[in-house]
C-alpha cells in the first residue's frame, strides 16, 4: 500500500477510536489497534512503532478545527486514554459511529458466509473494500451462522441478476418450471428477493404483459437483452409482500382473508415468539388461537402444514377442507391396509 493511502488508513482507524465514547483507548491500545488492522489488511511489513505513532496524533491534532481538542485523560493511574473533546465528533464527517460500525461488522458476518461459493466472487470485492474501508473484519471465531444452501442451484446466475436489477438493464431469460415446462421470456428486473434459502426475481415480463417471478434455480439460461428497459411504475416492492406469506403474490382479484388458527398448547409459544405473519394477533391466549390477515398462497399451505398435529385450522371453511384434503391424501400413503380395511367393511 503506498505511503500516503497506509497513513490514510491510519488515521481513519485512530479517528474511530478518538470517536468512541464506549471504549477507553490508551497510547498501548492505539499502537495495538493500528498494528492489528495494518497487519491484517497490508502485511506485517506495514506495521509502525510507537514513534510514529505520536506522529499520527500529532497530525490528527492539526486536523481538528479551532473549537475540538484531542484530550489526553488521565485513567488508571499514570495512564491516559485519547478522546475527542465532543462526543462524536469525527475528522471524517462521513465516517460511521461506533454503533454503526458494529451493524456494519454484523452484515459482513453474515456475507462473508457466502464466501467461497465460485459465483460469488463479486461478493469477495464487496467485502474486501467494506474491510479496507472502514477497517472492520468478520468474525474470525465464527460464532454466528447464517442459514444458506451452497448446493442450491441458480446461484451462478446471483450476481448478474442483482448487477442488472441495480443498472436497469434488460434480461434474456431460459426458464424451466416445476413441471417441465421450458420458456424463453424478456425480463425487466426490479426486485431481487430471498426466502427459505432461495432466491426469487421479480420484473415486467415482457410476454405475459405483468409482474413476474423467476427463482433463480430454475433458471437454465441467462443473457443481456438488447432492447430499452422499461421502468417500474407499477409496483411498490416495499410493500408488495405485505399480504402474503412467502414469494407468490396473488393476482389483485383475490381478497385478503381473516384466517384463524388453534395450536395445540407446546407449540403455541414458539408461534407467539415467531409470527407466522406481520399481521398476526393472539385472539384468545387460552385457546391458543391466532388470526392472521393475509391472501392464501403456497407458502402458507407449506407452512401450515410443516406444523404437522400441532395446528388446526378453524377458518375459513374453504381453507380448512383445502388443508385437510391435503393431509388425508398425505395420510394414504402412511396407512394403506387402513385404507383397504375401511372399503371392505
Amino acid at each position: 500500500m503506498p505511503a500516503n493511502k497506509n497513513a490514510q488508513y491510519r488515521y481513519q482507524i485512530l479517528d474511530r477510536c478518538f470517536s468512541d465514547v464506549r471504549h477507553k483507548y490508551n497510547f498501548d491500545d492505539l499502537l495495538e489497534k493500528v498494528n492489528e488492522h495494518l497487519e491484517d489488511y497490508c502485511g506485517p511489513a506495514s506495521t509502525i512503532k510507537p514513534r510514529q505513532l505520536r506522529d499520527d496524533i500529532n497530525a490528527i491534532r492539526k486536523m481538528l478545527p479551532s473549537d475540538i481538542y484531542l484530550d489526553a485523560i488521565p485513567f488508571d493511574g499514570k495512564k491516559c486514554f485519547y478522546r475527542y473533546s465532543e462526543d462524536g465528533y469525527s475528522i471524517y464527517q462521513n465516517e460511521l459511529s461506533a454503533e454503526d460500525v458494529q451493524k456494519l461488522r454484523s452484515t459482513i458476518d453474515m456475507l462473508s458466509k457466502y464466501r467461497g461459493v465460485p459465483s460469488n466472487v463479486w461478493l469477495e470485492e464487496v467485502i474486501s473494500n467494506l474491510e479496507y474501508r472502514f477497517g472492520i473484519k468478520a468474525d474470525q471465531e465464527n460464532v454466528v451462522d447464517f442459514e444458506h444452501n451452497d448446493q442450491l442451484k441458480g446461484l451462478e446466475y446471483l450476481s448478474t441478476v442483482i448487477d442488472a436489477t441495480v443498472n436497469h438493464t434488460p434480461l434474456i431469460i431460459h426458464y424451466k418450471s416445476y413441471k417441465g415446462r421450458e420458456q424463453v421470456v424478456t425480463l425487466h428486473p426490479y426486485y431481487v428477493k430471498q426466502y427459505n434459502s432461495r432466491w426469487f426475481l421479480f420484473g415486467y415480463e415482457e410476454e405475459s404483459n405483468k409482474i413476474a417471478n423467476k427463482a433463480l434455480d430454475r433458471i437454465q439460461q441467462i443473457k443481456l437483452a438488447d432492447v430499452p428497459f422499461k421502468p417500474n411504475e407499477a409496483v411498490d416492492f416495499a410493500h408488495y409482500f405485505d399480504d402474503v406469506v412467502g414469494v407468490s403474490v396473488p393476482t389483485e382479484d383475490v381478497d385478503k382473508e381473516t384466517i384463524i388458527l388453534r395450536f395445540t398448547e407446546a407449540r403455541f409459544p414458539y408461534v407467539t415468539s415467531k409470527p407466522i405473519h406481520q399481521s398476526q394477533v393472539i385472539l384468545d391466549e387460552q385457546d391458543c388461537t391466532i388470526t392472521l390477515q393475509v391472501k392464501p398462497t403456497r407458502e402458507l399451505e407449506q407452512q401450515i402444514l410443516s406444523f404437522g398435529s400441532d395446528i388446526e385450522i378453524l377458518s375459513p371453511e374453504h381453507f380448512r377442507q383445502q388443508i385437510g384434503e391435503k393431509i388425508a391424501s398425505a395420510a394414504k400413503k402412511y396407512f394403506p391396509m387402513q385404507k383397504a380395511c375401511t372399503a371392505g367393511m
